[in-house]
């Protein structure tokens, strides 16, 4: 329990800094008199005064805040914030007396600095340990009806075959390999651990679909072993954790991740007995996969069973070294992607697409914490990195008393080319209050839910 509440201050605490401090740091460029900075909201347990600014660590460690000058909230959302300074204020140096794009520039620089950091978080990892790559493993199976006309010797490849070499080149990794057969000749030449004769495959012409199919027809041997256990799933129900290793479902041997996966996702809402090797020690289990109703590319409706746990990310890989500037593009491309898949994320939440239940809150942000850091220092930094992504988005959601409302505002202004009322201001604000604290309270029922479930 200690160690999920340091990892959940450790994840969480330099988000809320950095996102905090870019609001701060912007104001006072542009000339904004700043009167509080605080971490948690509520009243402070830690404070001191540095000029005109108080500097608060508060005991809600929900969020934080910039309070600058002509931004003091009233009621309930003036409470939260700690109440008023005691600084005299400067009216010159209010927020309202500021350009509207001086403010637009104060209110994204929050979001902006979370989606700098994790840039940094993933360029620097990826110029310290170099870009993951999956190894070049054995063949788990080969889906022959996917294969081109002229790759049917691929066929001939059994669980535990190695490809080693592609025209007399070594395959060192699963990219490498999948790279040959896609663009690689007409003709290609594959050689296989512990076989004399090289497979033969043609492909026809300028045919790019066959040659795709081929490559998804080949599965890698990934070992069954768990990482990620998603809290309140069947797999954390019967405790499963990182590092298990399934040996034996309903009965039949599993020898790769892709054999339990088709194991238990026909095994939909029925007991499931599996054994588990964790340690020196084998485990004998019964988990209940949840049945998913999912929708093929017809359009058919179908169901499988999830248990709610994924793959171990320390598998079989290796590390590619790339230089500074593409370590730069690979942290770019990593932000963008997770930026992508949260905004997806919350689309699908808003239009009812995915269920409520999977909003989550503190809880759940420590208890994933607290596995990513017995993963490793790596995947807790990744885990880190995501979280600031998905605080910058939630961040900018046109809710009044987020960065997303307060842009709202100023938009509005702008197009009006004169502010809205401070009553009705206010009146948003409490409003907004109350949609943040309902999202909250759902996000903690669901946390609360999962733990007892």
């Amino acid at each position: 329990m200690l160690l999920t509440i340091l990892a959940f201050l450790v994840a969480l605490g330099p988000l809320i800094f950095v996102h905090e401090l870019g609001h701060f740091v912007v104001a006072k460029l542009v000339g904004i008199q700043v009167l509080r900075f605080s971490l948690g909201f509520g009243r402070p347990v830690i404070q001191f005064r540095r000029g005109e600014t108080e500097y608060w660590i508060s005991w809600i460690p929900l969020g934080g805040y910039v309070k600058m000058a002509g931004m003091e909230e009233e009621g309930m959302v003036g409470e939260l914030e700690g109440g008023k300074s005691a600084a005299a204020i400067d009216p010159a140096r209010s927020f309202e007396k500021k350009p509207v794009l001086a403010r637009m520039a104060v209110i994204v620089a929050g979001v902006t600095m979370n989606l700098i950091f994790a840039w940094i978080v993933y360029t620097g990892l990826t110029l310290a340990l170099g870009q993951p790559r999956l190894a070049n493993l054995p063949i788990d199976s080969v889906n022959a009806a996917r294969l081109a006309p002229g790759a049917h010797e691929l066929g001939t490849l059994r669980h535990g075959d190695k490809i080693v070499r592609i025209n007399r080149d070594s395959i060192e990794t699963w990219d490498e390999l999948q790279e040959r057969l896609l663009d690689g000749p007409d003709t290609v030449s594959i050689e296989v651990a512990g076989r004399e004769t090289p497979l033969v495959v043609v492909f026809p012409p300028g045919d790019k679909q066959s040659r795709r199919e081929t490559v998804r027809a080949l599965r890698p041997l990934l070992p069954p072993t768990i990482g990620i256990v998603n809290p309140g799933q069947p797999a954390a129900k019967i405790g499963l954790r990182g590092g298990d290793v399934i040996v034996r479902g309903g009965g039949d041997t599993i020898r790769s991740w892709d054999e339990m996966v088709r194991k238990i996702r026909g095994s939909a809402g029925q007991p499931l007995p599996i054994d588990v090797l964790r340690g020196d020690s084998v485990l004998h289990l019964t988990v209940v996969p949840e049945a998913d109703k999912q929708t093929d590319s017809a359009g058919k409706e179908f169901t499988v069973g999830l248990i709610g746990a994924g793959p171990d990310p320390r598998g079989p890989s290796v590390r590619v070294p790339v230089s500074f500037g593409a370590a730069l593009v690979d942290g770019a491309d990593q932000t963008m992607f997770q930026l992508v898949a949260i905004v997806v994320s919350v689309k699908r939440l808003v239009t009812g697409q995915a269920s409520s239940r999977e909003v989550g809150g503190p809880i759940l942000i420590a208890q994933m914490a607290d596995q990513m850091i017995r993963l490793g220092f790596q995947w807790f930094l990744e885990f880190v990195a995501l979280l600031s992504v998905s605080l910058a988005v939630l961040n900018m959601l046109p809710i009044p008393v987020l960065d997303g409302g307060h842009l709202m505002f100023l938009v509005v202004e702008a197009v009006r080319r004169r502010p809205l009322s401070p009553q009705l201001r206010l009146r948003l604000t409490q409003v907004g209050m109350l949609v943040v604290l309902a999202i909250i309270a759902l996000a903690l029922s669901n946390d609360v839910f999962r733990f007892f479930r």
